[in-house]
């Protein structure tokens, strides 16, 4: 009697039950993977033929790939930057007919530590910031012979599949924008160390600076780290200045989010007293009042890139591709002196 789910339809878990494997053992099976063992693919073929199973297309028309389950490796301590990788990569996974894994770490791991999470059972892998700046990372991945993406990191093109922004650009951009808007005294808050779009970022608001004739002062640069609570205090910070400045440029969104708090808690308004611009549009740039100024970078188009292009990438072997999309200036309520976009100090955030 065939196993049947309340559709009546026999599913890849009903044969994954009957033949005592994985759901993913079933898959590659089904797909041909030379790495299952002959016995398993003997009951795996046992099963499917008494449940009468039949593949779905998405399954059926990755046949040429041997990539089934993809690791998201994730240590990024931004839960909304989690959230654009996840809606892009879930996407581009579901479309594929292939598992997505997501394998959470200390976002300060060493490399030995870092293996340890490595399983044998994945095809694939996709290594966002921070990981993918960590020293040795691409040498541990092709040890594993995985076929691998990395995201937003500082590696010279033609070592391995690359996905980026002009972070560089981008951070040169929007200062210019808070120049072009009267300001010449421009915070910054610097991103975690360990990720090197941090200091891409920086240089890119240095030069912006150079080019305007503007100085360059220590003082309005602070340290953060890319959470909430460490651009509010690095924002408390340059509040505590003698001359503060007119304008924050924060290295991501969580830590713009943190600026605004800090305003309105020293009674500072916004934009009318200090404006405020972020990195990467990502949800919370739209949830807090005013709307943040931001630079967009497309997080969940990169993920959902990364899993189309490892399912066409051979472990450790080039051609190797380097994408680079583009990115936005999108300017909102905290930094455009409108009167519908004004922060008073009374106004609770």
């Amino acid at each position: 009697m065939n196993q049947r789910n309340k559709s009546g339809k026999v599913t890849i878990v009903d044969v994954a039950k009957k033949a005592g494997v994985s759901p993913m053992t079933i898959s590659r099976v089904v797909n041909s993977d030379p790495k299952v063992k002959p016995s398993t693919r003997i009951k795996v073929e046992n099963a499917i033929a008494e449940l009468n199973y039949a593949p779905n297309v998405a399954a059926r028309a990755l046949k040429g790939s041997t990539v089934r389950r993809i690791c998201l490796l994730y240590g990024n301590p931004s839960s909304a930057y989690l959230g654009e990788l996840l809606l892009g990569a879930l996407e581009a996974a579901s479309e594929a007919g292939v598992h997505l894994v997501v394998e959470r770490t200390d976002p300060a791991i060493n490399l030995e530590s870092l293996e340890n999470h490595f399983e044998s059972d994945w095809d694939a892998i996709i290594v966002p910031p921070p990981m993918s700046d960590l020293a040795g990372i691409r040498q541990l991945v092709a040890k594993h012979n995985f076929p691998a993406v990395f995201l937003s990191s500082a590696t010279i093109p033609g070592r391995a599949n690359e996905i980026r922004i002009d972070d560089h650009r981008a951070a040169f951009e929007m200062t210019n924008a808070l120049i072009s808007e009267g300001h010449t005294r421009i915070g910054f808050i610097k991103g975690n160390p360990n990720q090197s779009v941090s200091e891409r970022r920086l240089q890119g608001y240095f030069l912006a600076l150079t080019e305007a004739g503007l100085p360059i002062d220590d003082y309005l640069i602070r340290d953060g780290l890319f959470t909430y609570r460490s651009g509010e205090q690095a924002t408390s910070q340059l509040m505590a200045l003698p001359s503060r400045p007119t304008a924050v440029f924060a290295s991501n969104d969580d830590m713009a989010a943190g600026a605004l708090a800090s305003a309105a808690r020293h009674g500072v308004a916004v934009p009318t007293e200090l404006a405020i611009a972020g990195f990467d549009d990502s949800p919370i740039a739209t949830t807090i009042w005013p709307a943040l100024s931001t630079v967009r970078q497309p997080v969940a188009k990169m993920a959902k890139t990364a899993v189309e292009t490892v399912l066409n990438a051979d472990a450790g072997q080039p051609p190797f591709k380097t994408i680079v999309m583009p990115h936005e200036i999108i300017r909102r309520g905290t930094t455009l002196k409108t009167e519908s976009t004004y922060l008073s100090v009374d106004r609770p955030v």
